[in-house]
């Protein structure tokens, strides 16, 4: 059977045709295309229009070339979302999660949140607002959780979240313009901070601080239901049939961790890209001080399992960095070479510090940190590049060790997904760092997940197990061990 995989993160898109037969998964990228961040009048947006018009080309492209799909499945980056209105309408383009306006909200004095009804109402767990937040939702504290998106909306009286009769995740959103369903798919939902993970249902009382009624999210859906199929229009515009649309697990994350090909529990998962997502797959959500502490995140997994993890600041900071650069190679198979003639932990940082979330100058932000920190200032890219690659591997060394406390079995293997996989240099320092085995593969992990999740709703696999099993047996991983 052939599955379409609509696969969107932070930079860019793809659609990806996949077939799965005689126990074996194979995969072919249709189309690749930019995902870029619009700026104007001081906020950040997403082009959902354009991410739209790209799907469509993806699927025209099949279309022509006759091709059968079973089901198409979408899966983008969490937490952001699209107002829709009364009639229908898309009311304007999502603001991006690095939008400025998000920048302090939660501690803000005249936040939504704190208002003198909303605080009374969700903090009665807690005498503190983010004891009792975490505590209700076992979601990590950043400024861009949806819940936080939506105070600021709500505070500064924005015109589209006033008017919106639907608040739909940018996935749901997209399944929306292709089927006219709307729906909330669990694990997109998971991201959002509004979401209870011992019922899978949302908080209604967080809700109503930030002024939201149940009824303006749509109809919960899980990784594997039949959301619809394709509307006449799409059909039209596409020439494609009435194909299903699936809803997978719309968090790209719990894609990717869907694909991890691993044999047992006792491993813990590294998603490695724009973010670095380190984390273990649970039955069940994990709240208590240590993890409040550490500001672990419980998300939504495949199967109703939980993804508990900590965000990590990843490969963006070389991303930005390769942007600045005038002298660096446009191979970043180089940049990685290069950085090892560089001399070994001249300056390390914190990836995760709040001066690197999006500033104007990453190379300015890196030397910043180390002079305010007395350490050297890294001069050249290879020096930049090493302290970069030196620091995520210390960092993911810092993260794990939280949880090992936490996880309720031993920690045995770390396996590593997505595109970092690709700089075997990073691979051995996180292996050297951590003192475990780093297993890697696949690369796509996202799009693997998504088609093999469209496979289980054909009945082409029974469970999360039995798709591992197709996955292993279908791609190659590469082991690296402790040496130093």
């Amino acid at each position: 059977m052939n599955f379409i995989a609509i696969d969107l993160g932070a930079t860019s898109g793809r659609t990806i045709l996949g077939n799965v037969a005689d126990g074996k998964l194979s995969m072919r990228e249709l189309t690749r295309f930019p995902n870029q961040i619009i700026q104007t009048g001081g906020h950040f947006f997403w082009d959902i229009f354009a991410l739209y018009a790209e799907i469509l080309r993806g699927l025209k492209l099949v279309a022509s070339q006759g091709i059968q799909i079973q089901s198409i499945g979408i899966d983008t980056w969490g937490v952001d979302f699209v107002c829709i209105g009364k009639d229908g309408g898309i009311l304007r383009n999502p603001y991006s999660y690095r939008d400025p306006q998000n920048k302090g909200i939660k501690t803000l004095s005249n936040s939504p949140l704190k208002g003198e009804n909303s605080g009374q109402k969700v903090s009665p767990l807690r005498g503190d607002l983010e004891g009792s937040i975490y505590e209700r939702t076992g979601i990590q504290f950043l400024d861009f959780n949806s819940l936080f998106q939506l105070a600021a909306m709500r505070k500064n009286k924005d015109s589209a979240l006033e008017a919106a009769e639907k608040v739909l995740f940018v996935p749901d959103a997209l399944m929306y313009m292709l089927t006219g369903e709307a729906v909330c798919e669990y694990t997109i939902l998971s991201t959002s901070q509004l979401l209870d993970p011992r019922t899978k249902k949302i908080d209604e009382e967080l809700l109503d601080a930030v002024g939201m009624k149940r009824r303006q999210f749509g109809r919960y859906v899980n990784p594997g239901d039949v959301v619809g199929t394709l509307s006449k229009e799409v059909q039209q515009q596409t020439g494609l049939g009435a194909v299903p649309v699936v809803a997978v697990a719309g968090h790209d994350t719990a894609s990717a961790v869907a694909a991890v090909p691993a044999e047992d529990e006792h491993f813990a998962y590294l998603s490695c890209g724009t973010w670095s997502l380190l984390g273990i797959e649970t039955n069940e959500p994990i709240i208590n001080e240590k993890s409040y502490e550490y500001n672990f995140t419980n998300e939504g997994g495949i199967e109703g399992t939980t993804r508990f993890l900590k965000n990590i600041c990843g490969l963006w900071l070389l991303e930005r960095c390769r942007g600045e650069w005038t002298d660096a190679p446009a191979d970043v198979n180089e940049i990685n070479k290069a950085a090892m003639t560089a001399p070994a932990f001249r300056s390390i940082i914190n990836p995760d510090d709040p001066r690197f979330a999006n500033p104007t100058s990453m190379v300015e932000a890196i030397k910043s940190y180390c002079r305010e920190t007395n350490q050297p200032i890294p001069d050249t890219w290879q020096q930049q590049a090493r302290c970069i690659f030196e620091s995520l591997a210390l960092r993911y060394r810092e993260v794990l060790g939280y949880l090992k406390e936490l996880a309720p079995f031993p920690i045995e293997r770390l396996h590593v997904i997505g595109g970092g996989t690709h700089n075997s240099h990073l691979m051995q320092m996180t292996a050297d760092s951590i003192g475990l085995p780093v297993v890697t593969g696949p690369v796509e992990g996202t799009a693997i997940g998504n088609i093999m999740l469209q496979a289980k709703a054909a009945g082409l696999v029974s469970d999360r197990f039995d798709m591992r099993k197709i996955i292993a047996q279908s791609i190659e991983t590469k082991t690296y061990l402790p040496k130093e």
